[in-house]
């Protein structure tokens, strides 16, 4: 499909890599790894064709096309969710346009006998094969099937996507690279505005895609998931393995150890070579033999050992002081932009040295809470913080503030004072900035170089207090493991927003998730949650035979007693809902066993009368249990 042979780009005036030889094969899922600044993303771009390669070839079948995720997007203002997602069938929708234009003229004409209107029937006959060959007759359901995958509701459907966060526009993106069913997809950090529901359908997804697919992502347990070989980019050069991460850098460390023992006896060969060589050239007599020993260590294939790259960022963040027991208390927190409510009435409090999680999906006021906090946004209700507190956040988009004119020494330089800023030099250094880097602009950073920047500009304030809203993106997977370690050995509060399951794992102790403007507290780690939600079938949270299994943020024992009727009303609910459940269960069989049928034998089955109304009905009926599902649910809740 794809083969790159030595190729060499160059960036700034310095060799980015060189000498990338490499192949893709439909069923590749390659992960693409290596340190922040590595190359990844040019990588991407110049397979695109987006930036171009100093020398070497990219060669590409007849035919074969390529989808590229970037990082930036742009979007046509005044389009709704689904339009913008529709754009992915640009053909199909002309189509539409032109049956349309048809279909008026022939209902207007009444020259049935002529040769035009002959024409028009032909055209009619042609269009509509072609529009049902390209599937214009179910790419409807397909994207949404694609946005409900990614989170999207049907309610936000005819939404604008100029309401949309970044976020959300991206997941838009993603779905539209998905339903064009590229040949070879790329996909620059992909999980990144993901929340953990959709990352693990975009998993299912990608496990089951037919074509190559090549993925630069730091989310290790994603890798693994997804991926089947792994290409790393370190110090120039490329390493190309048929694994999986995890995998990948057991087979690296294995093959790398045999290198060096191969290379250490080969040493040991040369040395007495060399010896003998010296010993002989004494002895008139055995000069031939001289001769001899030197052509063959000429002849030696000298054993190389692959390099490393073991520099890694220093980190240490130190309590300042000792707050109170309490150190955030929230009474009744709601928050509104405009007339969308993104908080209702929130209550939390959390106590010194408690490790948290804030996880859910996009849009669901993760973000906004911890802005609140911290006093970036302003909402209702009591917001105390306590004795002692000092605040330190680290934003989503922290590096976004820094100003891209600015040297990195002079923006850490500029943040410092009088207490910190002879260390200032060495804070960078641990940072993995040295030399005569922190003379470079911002602006010719890499994403997860200036989060590293960040981070260290963060160190310069005391706190007791951490809030970090995704500190991972665009970090290094290297870089990730330093920053969990340095978060463990932090002895303050740590409150962590974030979508990352194995940044997660064993950093928190209690995890708050927010949905429908409210929030549920689980007591555990992020493990015990996610158990929690397969439990739950990933559809909902709050289903009334598993409130024992969560702690509720107003403890449940606290509400009045239910009289006899509520008891008797509510029975009648659950039965109404557990009713509602085996339907949707079942309905969701039916579906996907028909999408199974789809994909083996489209041809045969779109030719059968009724198929597509069939299929069609059992959405429309699975649209409407779950809206059933949805209203007992509030009636229970409000119970």
């Amino acid at each position: 499909m794809l083969n790159i042979h030595d190729l060499h780009v160059s960036f700034g005036g310095e060799s980015l890599f060189e000498e990338v030889t490499f192949r893709l094969n439909p069923g590749n899922r390659v992960g693409l790894i290596g340190k922040n600044g590595a190359g990844k993303s040019t990588l991407l771009k110049v397979i695109s064709g987006d930036v171009p390669h100093d020398s070497g070839t990219i060669a590409v079948e007849k035919e074969v096309s390529i989808g590229f995720l970037r990082q930036d997007i742009d979007f046509v203002q005044g389009r709704t969710v689904l339009e913008e997602a529709y754009t992915a069938f640009a053909k199909a929708r002309s189509i539409e346009t032109q049956l349309d234009k048809i279909n008026q003229q022939l209902a207007e004409r009444t020259d049935y006998e002529s040769e035009s209107y002959s024409q028009l029937i032909t055209d009619l006959s042609d269009l509509t094969h072609e529009y049902e060959i390209i599937g214009g007759y179910h790419y409807q359901g397909e994207t949404e099937k694609i946005l409900k995958g990614l989170a999207f509701k049907p309610e936000q459907f005819d939404m604008l996507t100029d309401e949309l966060s970044g976020g959300w526009r991206m997941r838009i993106e993603l779905a539209k690279l998905l339903l064009e069913k590229h040949d070879i997809l790329l996909l620059d950090e992909p999980t990144n505005h993901l929340d953990i529901d959709s990352i693990l359908w975009l998993e299912g997804f990608l496990q089951n895609y037919p074509g190559a697919v090549m993925i630069v992502s730091h989310d290790k347990m994603f890798l693994d998931n997804v991926t089947n070989r792994t290409i790393e980019i370190s110090l120039g050069r490329i390493y190309d393995y048929p694994k999986p991460y995890t995998k990948f850098l057991a087979l690296r460390a294995e093959m790398r150890e045999q290198q060096e023992a191969t290379f250490k006896n080969q040493q040991k060969e040369i040395e007495r070579t060399e010896k003998l060589i010296q010993k002989f050239k004494a002895k008139a007599s055995k000069a031939t033999m001289a001769q001899s020993l030197i052509k063959k260590l000429d002849r030696m294939d000298v054993v190389e050992v692959e390099q490393t790259d073991n520099a890694a960022m220093n980190i240490n963040f130190t309590k300042s002081i000792q707050p109170g027991k309490i150190v955030l208390e929230l009474e009744d927190v709601s928050k509104f932009y405009g007339d969308k409510k993104v908080l209702d009435n929130i209550d939390l409090m959390i106590e010194r040295g408690k490790r948290v999680a804030f996880v859910g999906q996009n849009g669901m006021g993760k973000s906004t809470l911890a802005k609140i906090i911290v006093g970036d946004e302003k909402g209702q209700g009591n917001i105390n913080l306590g004795h002692n507190v000092q605040l330190g956040y680290f934003a989503q988009n922290q590096a976004e503030y820094l100003d891209g004119e600015k040297t990195i020494l002079d923006t850490m330089l500029d943040a410092a004072d009088d207490t910190n800023r002879v260390k200032v030099r060495d804070m960078l250094g641990s940072f993995l900035f040295r030399g005569d880097e922190v003379e470079k602009k911002v602006k010719v950073l890499s994403g997860g170089e200036r989060n590293r920047l960040a981070l260290c500009k963060l160190l310069l304030q005391p706190f007791n207090v951490l809030i970090m809203d995704e500190p991972t993106n665009h970090l290094d997977i290297q870089s990730k493991n330093v920053l969990k370690a340095a978060l463990l050995k932090f002895d303050g509060t740590l409150i962590v927003v974030s979508h990352d399951r194995e940044f997660l794992q064993g950093l928190t102790e209690l995890v708050y998730e927010f949905r429908d403007h409210k929030i549920k507290l689980y007591l555990g780690d992020i493990d015990y949650y996610l158990n929690e939600r397969k439990a739950q079938d990933m559809r909902a949270i709050e289903r009334t035979s598993e409130v024992a299994k969560t702690i509720e943020v107003k403890n449940e024992e606290q509400a009045p007693e239910l009289t006899y009727e509520q008891q008797k009303k509510r029975k009648s609910l659950n039965n109404r809902l557990s009713k509602a459940e085996s339907r949707i269960n079942d309905l969701e069989s039916e579906i996907k066993k028909l999408d199974l049928e789809l994909a083996a034998n489209y041809d045969e089955l779109a030719a059968q009368d009724g198929f597509f109304d069939n299929y069609q009905e059992k959405k429309k009926e699975l649209d409407k249990w779950m809206l059933k599902w949805e209203e007992v649910s509030e009636e229970l809740d409000q119970l």
